[in-house]
């Protein structure tokens, strides 16, 4: 029976975790100052990561030609920091999924903002609500279904 938090998945965590603090206190380049670690996912045997990132400043090739730039220092710290006996290569992947959902929000926003314009911001009074029509749209005695109570 396969478990659901598998060995591969606690070292992507582990190597996530090691990378972010790396990049923050350890890398001196400026190009990879404003990144955010989205995710990583390690081969099986342990030979390949793929550590996904987005950039806040959004320069994606100036970023990814600073993490391979980076790869090797990272690498050598992470062995000294996890005690593998087979570190990972480090692949550096951009992930869009960040900029693509804000994008997808501000869509909506301006779908939203175009709906309320479009709209009369007075609302039509319902006739049928009123006393008058209540009578006139009420159910006949005949029509409305009575729930058997020696059904339960």
């Amino acid at each position: 029976m396969p478990k659901g938090y598998t060995r591969t998945d606690r070292i992507a965590g582990q190597i996530q975790r090691e990378v972010a603090q790396l990049l923050r206190l350890g890398v001196r380049d400026p190009r990879v100052r404003m990144i955010t670690l989205t995710g990583v996912e390690v081969t099986k045997d342990y030979s390949h990561a793929k550590l996904f990132y987005t950039a806040l400043d959004g320069g994606n090739a100036a970023v990814q030609q600073g993490l391979e730039r980076a790869s090797g220092y990272l690498r050598s710290q992470l062995a000294h920091a996890m005690k593998l006996r087979i570190m990972p290569q480090l692949h550096f992947i951009y992930d869009p999924s960040i900029e693509r959902g804000a994008h997808l929000s501000q869509l909506i926003d301006q779908a939203v903002a175009s709906d309320k314009t479009s709209h009369s911001p007075s609302i039509a009074p319902l006739d049928f609500l009123s006393k008058e029509g209540a009578d006139d749209h009420s159910l006949p005695a005949d029509n409305v279904v009575k729930k058997d109570a020696s059904r339960s």
